[in-house]
């Protein structure tokens, strides 16, 4: 059997036996209006736990949003607190994992399949999901685990367990936490890490014709695997080191070229924006009117940013604070910057070029790729690089997430034999069909969502009662600046 036959015959292997029956049972459909058009209960889950967050806690993702800027500036760290990285590098790490593939191919695809008024939908999911990522990111950091080296252990297998057995449930709390670690773990493999190999190969590729074939699949896949692996061996500290380099190098990189192809197109600006909001209600618009559309919007943010995952509390329950709630507002700044700037930007950016109606332009980051070489050729070099990057930092990240919640579910057993599985899934994604590795990271992110969901708002009342006191402290002068004291 030649490589092409043998990869073919794993990719079916994987579609029909792992993706298909677990999509079945995560991505259980709501049917609504008509057959064609169908709402998966879990984009439901996590819009109406977003929605319940904001109000609960009295639409914290506005009013707290100045204080988070000044938190993650430092202005109120102080050197005696506990923690293994700073606030900045805590929120790099958690967006390194969130400002990925999803921002360039994930948008690309929401306009593919809803039109372009899919996007309006995500900037409002974002809005949402800064009240849920603020809930989730205050129990990482109040229910963590410090070891006596001073390494930290947290998220939603920890705080599902212990808020829950702190409210009577002990043993709803276990099954949570457990059902969360393995959605975690599954994540890792493929939102996290698949998904990033495949489209960043994707556009390689596209650069690179010469590269595009299985040979040069299998290759790319390796290379990912060696890079990938050399940071991974240093924890949470190397990677919160290298998210910080790298995270604000990219999103100003892309996001600078955006604006300036904006800038070049200001012209068509108020009409690309006329043509996302009136398409998000338009009875029109692709695969089923702006229910399609809200749909698809709906489903791309959650996964872009993941919101109501509980996936960034991991990284937040490391950074270097005695206030959870800070690391909180720290933490509501990512569905800002990963929906409402970078999503919104490559949205733009695709309709404003009308690479959304070019027969040639393609679907995924291929699109992405033709709208902005539209404006300036030389970009696809620099977004095959940007992607390779967006994806290496985002398989780092989620890779320690996979890893700590292996180590709570196996008692710190056999965390090698993780870190092997999880770099096998980053050669595979580059081999594997686009379908494939999209339904596969879909679900496994997406399904965390399911326990995560229940504990954050059976627990919301805890939040709620450290963030009034948090706040009178604040707007009392009690909790003054460092640069203050």
């Amino acid at each position: 059997m030649d490589l092409s036959a043998l990869l073919n015959t794993m990719d079916a292997w994987f579609a029909a036996w792992v993706v298909t029956p677990i999509t079945w049972v995560i991505f259980f459909d709501l049917a609504f209006w008509t057959d064609e058009i169908t709402l998966p209960i879990v984009v439901v889950w996590l819009l109406l736990g977003a929605a319940f967050f904001t109000v609960r806690f009295q639409f914290v993702n506005l009013r707290a949003f100045r204080h988070a800027i000044d938190c993650v500036r430092g202005r109120y760290t102080r050197p005696d607190e506990t923690g293994e990285i700073s606030h900045f590098q805590a929120l790099s790490a958690a967006l390194s994992g969130t400002v990925g593939l999803g921002n360039i191919a994930g948008v690309a695809v929401a306009i593919g399949l809803g039109g372009p008024g899919a996007v309006f939908w995500m900037v409002i999911a974002g809005i949402l999901g800064m009240s849920s990522k603020f809930a989730e990111c205050t129990l990482g950091q109040k229910y963590r685990i410090v070891r006596d080296d001073g390494r930290v252990t947290g998220g939603g297998m920890i705080y599902l367990r212990a808020g829950l057995a702190e409210l009577g449930y002990p043993k709803f709390g276990r099954v949570l936490a457990a059902v969360f670690a393995v959605m975690c773990i599954g994540g890792s493999f493929g939102g996290g890490n698949m998904f990033q190999s495949n489209q960043s190969f994707a556009q390689f590729a596209n650069v690179f014709p010469s590269a595009a074939n299985d040979l040069g699949a299998v290759l790319f896949g390796g290379a990912l695997v060696v890079v990938v692996g050399l940071v991974i061996i240093g924890g949470i500290r190397r990677i919160g080191e290298v998210a910080g380099f790298l995270v604000p190098i990219m999103c100003t990189l892309y996001v600078v070229t955006g604006l300036v192809i904006l800038a070049l197109n200001a012209g068509e600006l108020g009409h690309a924006l006329g043509v996302i909001v009136n398409d998000a209600f338009a009875p029109t618009a692709v695969a089923g009117g702006f229910v399609g559309s809200m749909i698809q919007g709906f489903r791309r943010a959650a996964f872009s940013n993941e919101a109501g995952t509980g996936s960034a509390a991991i990284a937040h329950s490391a950074a270097t604070t005695d206030e959870p709630v800070r690391e909180g507002m720290v933490a509501l700044l990512e569905p800002f910057i990963d929906t409402l700037v970078v999503c919104l930007m490559t949205g733009l950016v695709i309709v404003v070029t009308g690479a959304h109606t070019a027969a040639d332009a393609g679907s995924g980051i291929a699109m992405t790729s033709w709208a902005f070489s539209s404006v300036f050729p030389w970009f696809q070099y620099v977004l095959s690089v940007t992607a390779i990057l967006f994806a290496f930092s985002t398989m780092i990240t989620w890779c320690y997430y996979g890893e700590q919640s292996w180590s709570v579910l196996f008692a710190g057993r056999g965390l090698l034999i993780y870190k092997i599985i999880f770099l096998g899934f980053s050669w595979a994604g580059a081999v594997f069909t686009a379908t494939a590795v999209i339904d596969f990271g879909d679900m496994m992110i997406l399904g965390m969502a399911f326990p995560n969901i229940v504990g954050v708002v059976m627990l919301s009342g805890k939040v709620k009662a450290d963030l009034d006191d948090y706040w009178a402290r604040l707007k009392s002068g009690e909790i003054q600046p460092v640069d203050a004291v």
